[in-house]
């Protein structure tokens, strides 16, 4: 039997990139995919926690491992365009957030930004949401160079589960205040 050639290179398979290839080759979808989420099956749509105004979710294509956004329930495109509730509401999600990660996978630092418009670099320019990224000393390695391939060592599901617990317990202790 003949053997197939071998590459100078290594392969590293990520089959579950090819959905998000396709959206961006076809085209988003009409409905906005911060809006739906919420109505679909926790779980599936990997939401980890509902606020009364906003709601935290993983990335599907998460920077590192953890990686998520909060956002609103409402469809708007800046910061500037929500209520002061939905703001404290958000930033407090962010905190417990925060706070849940660093139980959870005891991260070295933090990105936590917002791409307000598409020049900016959001991806959904149209509903504004906030990133929370858990950040490791070489968390970037030399794969993202030559391979423009970044390595994710957990599977969502499993980020999911470790984190929809903890991010809930966190939520509650702040959101359930009696100053609230």
């Amino acid at each position: 039997m003949e053997e197939w050639p071998k590459p100078w290179y290594s392969v590293l398979w990520a089959p579950w990139r090819m959905e998000y290839i396709k959206s961006s080759v076809e085209g988003r979808a009409a409905a906005c995919v911060f809006c739906e989420a919420p109505k679909l099956d926790e779980e599936e749509a990997l939401v980890l926690y509902k606020a009364s105004k906003s709601y935290v979710i993983l990335n599907r294509y998460p920077y590192n491992t953890g990686h998520l956004m909060v956002v609103p329930y409402r469809h708007v495109a800046s910061l500037e365009d929500l209520d002061p509730e939905e703001l404290l509401e958000i930033s407090l999600l962010v905190k417990a957030s925060l706070r849940a990660l660093r139980r959870a996978y005891k991260p070295q630092g933090f990105n936590v930004g917002v791409n307000i418009g598409r020049p900016a670099g959001a991806g959904i320019a149209d509903h504004v949401h906030v990133h929370v990224v858990p950040r490791w000393v070489g968390d970037s390695n030399f794969m993202l160079i030559p391979g423009g391939t970044k390595v994710i060592p957990q599977d969502l599901r499993e980020t999911y589960k470790t984190l929809k617990p903890l991010v809930a317990e966190e939520a509650g202790k702040l959101l359930e205040t009696p100053e609230r």
